[in-house]
């Protein structure tokens, strides 16, 4: 006898009505974008001209090298390492406040919510690509070949090129600030200082440290190798050493940049976590 509540038969779906993820023109799309991608990788590995010579022995090379580069000449720290590292300190964290100082201008021209004005958006925004375009190693060859070698050139080169990260986060974050803190002010009367000062300031304030912080544990890294090109710092006395084959010598500076990068991102932690 037959169920009256008996459960329905379940039909198969015709072939080629399943349901697919991608479209036949995604598909082709996606498939011309890997062939792509492989072909770009094929071209490149062909122009990089590795020498094969060079790649069997380089294990043997950098054992050789470690070799000469121990014992470490830890007695030449006080004489030939110490002032240069210092130098490079004061290169990150001068450069750091001057690109600050320059910056923040550029950063409220570039925010359309603060200069209703497109052609100085655009002006602002080219300072800051052109700033960011520029590796800091052409910045700071550019002005050792205006000032001379030294600390002069190093501090400017990590400035300019820090100007462009520095004005391009802190104009996002006027951007991103609330609307409405600002329109209460701006319905007071308030003067357009205060609605910078009391409207935009207390909330891009964390953003600011953030970036300020971050921007200076960067550019202690970058400062420790401007030396190369001559523009002071650290880098000059690793550029000696390696010119004179003083091998034990490298290893030291070497340490002392690893010690001195960590500190730094030891000091940025503790002060990110109190100040913002």
């Amino acid at each position: 006898m037959t169920s009256p509540t008996s459960a329905p038969v379940l039909r198969q779906a015709p072939a080629g009505d399943g349901w697919q993820r991608f479209s036949p023109a995604q598909r082709l799309t996606r498939f011309l974008v890997y062939l792509a991608i492989v072909a770009a990788i094929v071209q490149s590995l062909r122009h990089v001209e590795v020498i094969p010579e060079f790649l069997y022995d380089a294990p043997e090379q950098m054992v050789d090298l470690v070799t000469r580069m121990w014992p470490v000449e830890w007695a030449a720290y006080g004489e030939h390492v110490h002032a240069p590292l210092v130098e490079t300190l004061h290169i990150a964290s001068l450069g750091t406040l001057l690109a600050i100082v320059l910056a923040l201008p550029v950063g409220v021209l570039a925010a359309h919510n603060l200069v209703p004005s497109t052609p100085l958006n655009l002006f602002a925004k080219l300072i800051l690509v052109s700033s960011r375009s520029v590796n800091s190693l052409v910045w700071a060859l550019l002005f050792v070949g205006i000032f001379g070698p030294g600390a002069l050139a190093g501090t400017l080169a990590i400035a300019f090129r820090s100007i462009g990260f520095v004005g391009k986060l802190v104009g996002e974050a006027l951007e991103e600030a609330q609307p409405g803190p600002i329109e209460a002010l701006k319905a007071s009367g308030a003067p357009w200082v205060s609605v910078l000062a009391f409207g935009y300031w207390p909330q891009v304030k964390p953003a600011f440290w953030s970036i300020a912080l971050f921007r200076w544990d960067i550019n202690v890294r970058e400062s420790a190798v401007l030396g190369l090109v001559g523009a002071g710092g650290i880098g000059m006395a690793l550029d000696s050493a390696l010119n004179l084959f003083q091998w034990d010598r490298v290893a030291l500076i070497l340490a002392a940049i690893l010690a001195i990068v960590i500190a730094a991102e030891l000091v940025v932690t503790q002060v990110r976590k109190r100040v913002i």
